[in-house]
């Protein structure tokens, strides 16, 4: 093959020096903190031992996984898991797209400004001091929630919302939604204020109205970017959540419509010190999540939209 004219390899990795500098730190930091610490999913195939390592722990094949399959918890733990997900999917997703639409639609600049930081404070709140805030404002005695339920008469006593499972579902979604609504809508308000403003005017001198404008310019402007994230939400479906579920969760009689795949393995695998167990449960999920991602991905193709 004739090479004569084609720069070398170090001389473009040369010409490249300022580029390649940038990218290089971000593949050595996910190469060292996520694929060398991935030898460790072994263990799922193992009786761990602490006190061997993993060089010195026996095998066991696919013993860890049939013991999940076989856990009384394990379809109690997989409908929670499913059914919060698709919950978040269905709420949790839209709502930052309906938010910035409407913001999209505000014309007061000052207005619009105050809009957006009251949505965003809620995400930069700890879910340690959200589920405080939770707490105070359900309480049985002073809760706000009460209050007014029982000042208007739609109660005869105060409901400790927090201790009844039927309610968990409904309040930890609506939670999300209100921590997370706010940022969400800043990737969807970026991509709103990318789109030719031309094409709103001659909409416009067409007759168009707003809610025409949406559905026919803003709506399949932002699809690509609307599509990648469900490609992603999808694929993170086995993953309804851990820090808010375990801080919301405290009281144990909700643990039936409560306990998802990682709080399931919090509390047994590493609580309980059972490493090959949790191991194989995280492992499981990850497997079921990669397969989403590709379906996903794949159908999405389809569309001329996808992640790869």
């Amino acid at each position: 093959m004739n090479t004569a004219g084609k720069p070398s390899r170090w001389k473009k990795f040369n010409s490249q020096l300022d580029l390649q500098s940038m990218v290089w730190p971000g593949i050595i930091f996910v190469f060292i903190f996520s694929y060398i610490p991935m030898y460790g999913v072994v263990m799922a195939f193992q009786q761990y031992d602490i006190f061997g390592g993993m060089m010195n722990s026996p095998w066991v094949g696919w013993m860890q996984f049939r013991m999940f399959f076989e856990a009384p918890e394990f379809w109690n733990v997989m409908r929670n898991t499913l059914v919060i997900s698709l919950l978040k999917l269905i709420i949790s997703f839209p709502a930052p797209i309906l938010l910035a639409l409407m913001l999209n639609e505000v014309g007061h600049m000052g207005f619009k400004r105050v809009i957006q930081t009251v949505s965003y404070l809620p995400y930069f709140l700890s879910w340690v001091i959200v589920s405080g805030f939770v707490f105070s404002l359900l309480s049985v005695d002073n809760g706000t929630v009460n209050y007014l339920l029982e000042r208007f008469n739609l109660v005869q006593e105060p409901v400790n919302f927090l201790a009844v499972p039927k309610y968990f579902w409904s309040i930890l979604v609506s939670v999300n939604v209100w921590k997370e609504v706010g940022f969400g809508s800043i990737v969807y308000l970026a991509a709103i204020a990318g789109i030719d403003p031309t094409l709103y005017e001659a909409a416009s001198i067409d007759g168009a109205s707003r809610f025409k404008q949406i559905h026919l310019i803003t709506l399949p402007s932002i699809t690509p970017i609307i599509v990648i994230f469900m490609i992603l939400a999808i694929g993170g479906l086995l993953s309804a959540g851990f820090e808010d579920i375990l801080l919301l969760a405290t009281n144990p009689i909700l643990r039936p419509y409560s306990d998802v795949i990682d709080t399931y393995v919090y509390r047994v695998g590493i609580l309980n010190a059972r490493f090959s167990y949790a191991t194989a449960v995280g492992l499981f999920k990850a497997v079921i999540s990669v397969i989403l991602l590709v379906t996903a991905n794949k159908i999405a193709r389809r569309a001329d939209v996808s992640l790869w």
